[in-house]
């Protein structure tokens, strides 16, 4: 589907599928587990939604891209703001989620792990 046809619809929703990492796809061309959406009674568009594994490294792309540089050369409170984010989104239920999320912010697993675990006790006192 490209841009320059497309029904305004698709338009209003595109900024949000590319924040989900998803495809709009014609709705012809749309597989079992796409959501075909329609407007005024007519499918206008598919949206083909991202497996989880491919969600989490495009939701860490896309937080490269908000801070300008790679998540290893942030700070610890940066990046412990990050992990706090990631937990709130699931990134942490996806199979090797905390592997992924470490590798990416240049820290040990167990570094992760303290992150959650401090931030869990925060919560806990308050």
């Amino acid at each position: 589907m490209t841009e320059a046809d497309e029904h305004p619809f698709s338009a209003a929703i595109r900024p949000l599928a590319d924040a989900l990492g998803a495809e709009l796809v014609p709705p012809a061309e749309a597989r079992g587990d796409d959501v075909v959406l329609s407007w005024e009674g007519a499918e206008v568009v598919a949206v083909r939604l991202p497996h989880l594994a491919d969600s989490l490294d495009h939701i860490l792309a896309d937080l490269r891209r908000r801070h300008g540089k790679e998540l290893s050369e942030l700070g610890r409170k940066e990046k412990q703001m990050i992990v706090r984010s990631l937990e709130e989104r699931g990134a942490f239920s996806v199979r090797h989620g905390v592997e992924t999320v470490a590798s990416a912010l240049g820290v040990s697993r167990f570094t992760v792990y303290n992150y959650l675990n401090r931030e869990n006790a925060a919560k806990g006192d308050g």
